[in-house]
């Protein structure tokens, strides 16, 4: 029988010859040799440009990579300041470290997280992270979210598929002639884009439950592809008690953010359709999140997107790597969202209503950084948004 010693000395050398041999394996595994080529990449600055309702801002690296992010739905003045006031937690740091980034952000105050301010201006900069993430590798972003999962987006507004605009603002009842301009305006619709269109409409969360619930029987014949905003977000019950008595599918979304706030709809089966903002919930990390918690629920997206030509290609990247996609909204001018010259874009609308998946890299966005500066130092103004009802009582709308 070998002795204490020698069975120690033994299981020694097959320790060291199992070393070894893991050590020369190392040297010939390529899984073992993968270096990140952006370990030195470090963001160095940034800079916000507040251009009408929205602030674009850019963080820096220190090899000269850049990015872009679309900062809007919240009050400039505040969102500005705060966008500098969170680059402490990101000077200094790898932006390839996208969700590390993305959580140490929206964790980093217990009393603010998930607040919009909080929310809308990460949102921005998880684009700008994307975009630098791409460009760093020189493919468009939603190679990076798994690839396409479509050759085009399908969109609105188009001659193919219109919404119909929120109607106004409604007392806490509705009158005939209330429902019969409704009616008439998506009857119009349904007869502009043909049997083989889409017509959908906008409550706006502006309508009392009680008159949507009437409408909804009426414009049943006009086959509308989703009432939008049914509801103000915030009272689940209020969600289910629609969905029990309209037969048409219900869509929301835009003033929910991240995938905290859409669990109930999903949970309580009350939505047939989620419209997350990439804007307003968090950017494309917390879109895709969304649109995989979706998937789980079969509920399609139609993202909403009322942004610049920057935000809008941020959520297109998004839609193009999901599977569950049923339209994104879009509008071929958006106003002042986009001044002449600041943002330009390589796709467009088809002769079909879609849209060309965006290219790359990055974002796949040229921003004309001299106009955008000229165009902020321009006199910026905000007026807090509001509406009151006949009787001088504060509306939603």
């Amino acid at each position: 029988m070998p002795s204490r010693r020698e069975l120690l000395s033994a299981a020694a050398f097959v320790a060291g010859t199992s070393l070894l041999h893991e050590a020369v394996g190392a040297k010939q595994n390529p899984a073992a040799q993968v270096v990140d080529r952006a370990s030195t990449l470090r963001i160095t600055g940034m800079k916000t440009f507040w251009v009408n309702p929205c602030v674009i801002v850019k963080i820096e690296t220190n090899h000269g990579i850049v990015g872009w992010g679309d900062l809007k739905g919240v009050d400039p003045r505040v969102s500005k300041i705060l966008a500098h006031s969170l680059f402490e937690l990101l000077n200094g740091e790898n932006p390839t470290r996208i969700e590390y980034l993305w959580q140490k952000i929206y964790r980093s105050h217990r009393d603010i997280r998930g607040g919009a301010f909080m929310v809308h201006t990460l949102a921005a900069i998880d684009m700008a992270l994307w975009d630098i993430a791409g460009k760093l590798w020189g493919v468009p972003v939603y190679r990076l979210l798994g690839g396409p999962c479509r050759d085009r987006i399908r969109v609105y507004h188009t001659p193919q598929a219109v919404k119909v605009p929120p109607p106004g603002v409604f007392e806490h009842s509705s009158t005939p002639a209330d429902i019969e301009r409704i009616v008439a305006s998506i009857k119009a619709a349904r007869e502009k884009v043909g049997p083989n269109g889409a017509v959908m409409f906008d409550a706006h969360s502006a309508l009392p439950p009680a008159t949507l619930i009437q409408l909804a029987a009426a414009i049943k014949p006009y086959d509308v592809l989703f009432i939008e905003e049914p509801a103000v977000p915030g009272n689940i019950e209020v969600f289910k008690r629609l969905k029990e008595q309209i037969a048409i599918p219900l869509a929301a979304g835009e003033r929910d953010r991240t995938i905290y706030e859409v669990i109930p709809y999903l949970q309580n089966r009350c939505l047939d359709v989620l419209q997350p903002d990439c804007c307003h919930t968090g950017g494309i990390t917390s879109m895709k999140k969304i649109a995989t918690l979706a998937e789980a629920y079969h509920v399609p997206l139609a993202p909403h997107c009322t942004a610049s030509n920057l935000g809008i290609s941020a959520s297109l990247h998004v839609a193009t790597a999901i599977p569950m996609l049923l339209i994104h909204e879009f509008y071929p001018d958006n106003g002042g969202f986009n001044p002449a010259g600041m943002v330009k874009v390589d796709w467009k609308v088809d002769a079909e209503g879609y849209v060309n998946l965006p290219p790359g890299p990055g974002l796949g966005v040229e921003i004309d950084e001299a106009t955008l500066d000229a165009a902020s130092k321009k006199p910026q103004t905000y007026r807090w948004p509001g509406r009151v009802l006949k009787d001088g009582s504060i509306a939603d709308y």
